[in-house]
């Protein structure tokens, strides 16, 4: 069904809110109560995307063949395909753990948001500058390897045509020089909830999430990240259904 005029005004009155509302959280725990502990940030983080995903009333089913289990100590990267901006709050409630999104690092500039993204842990890689991104590099996989589940979507941006997209390297890379284990994942039906550029709501769509076979990137070197590359791509055309 397709939200009318006065439906779409309360979808984004719910998703600036509860955007709003964990951003003044975060900052409020890092600036006024000394910390902001993760498990504490993974219940709001949760209930952010709760609040998104239901607000659109999207009806969604997880399957994971493979019993998924993450190891203490393993840096984990899930990756999957991107079709619609409520892919992100919906790996939030699928998948197991803390997940944090690497994002760009322009978002980390916005006044506010930005710094209530960095205060609760998503991590940005800046490649344009090498001895930076060191640092980056150090400081997402000791992130990782703490327990924080990174998201990165590969194709580096929503579909604009429903279909799987090109593969850039970066997160291959990244996975290969942390040692993480990719988690590849399709997500399917998001594209009929808010289709890309637009603001054409549809509501009580039906959407499937399945986990994949874990990848071990430190098998590979960076000479072979293009091997990596097609494993992951290949295993996520098969779980997306467009193998």
């Amino acid at each position: 069904m397709r939200a009318n005029i006065f439906k779409k005004l309360w979808i984004l009155l719910v998703t600036v809110y509860a955007t709003l509302r964990i951003t003044l959280i975060v900052l409020y725990r890092v600036y006024f109560r000394g910390g902001y502990p993760r498990e504490f940030g993974d219940r709001w983080l949760r209930w952010w995307a709760g609040r998104l995903v239901g607000a659109v009333r999207i009806r969604y089913e997880v399957r994971d063949p493979h019993r998924l289990e993450l190891r203490p100590g393993t840096p984990y990267i899930v990756m999957s395909n991107h079709r619609s901006h409520y892919d992100i709050p919906l790996m939030v409630l699928a998948i197991p753990g803390s997940i944090r999104m690497l994002t760009k690092k322009e978002l980390f500039r916005v006044p506010l948001w930005g710094r209530g993204m960095k205060a609760g842990e998503f991590v940005s890689v800046d490649r344009s500058d090498l001895e930076q991104a060191k640092k980056d590099l150090a400081a997402a996989r000791e992130k990782m390897e703490s327990g924080v589940v990174l998201w990165i979507s590969p194709e580096g941006t929503r579909s604009r045509t429903g279909r799987l997209g090109p593969f850039k390297k970066g997160g291959v890379i990244m996975a290969i020089e942390s040692g993480a284990t990719i988690i590849p994942v399709g997500i399917q039906g998001t594209e009929n909830v808010l289709p890309p550029k637009t603001l054409d709501f549809h509501l009580d769509r039906q959407v499937e999430i399945e986990i994949g076979e874990p990848i071990d990137a430190s098998r590979f070197t960076l000479e072979r990240k293009d091997e990596l590359l097609e494993e992951v791509r290949s295993s996520i055309a098969r779980l997306c259904g467009e193998a």
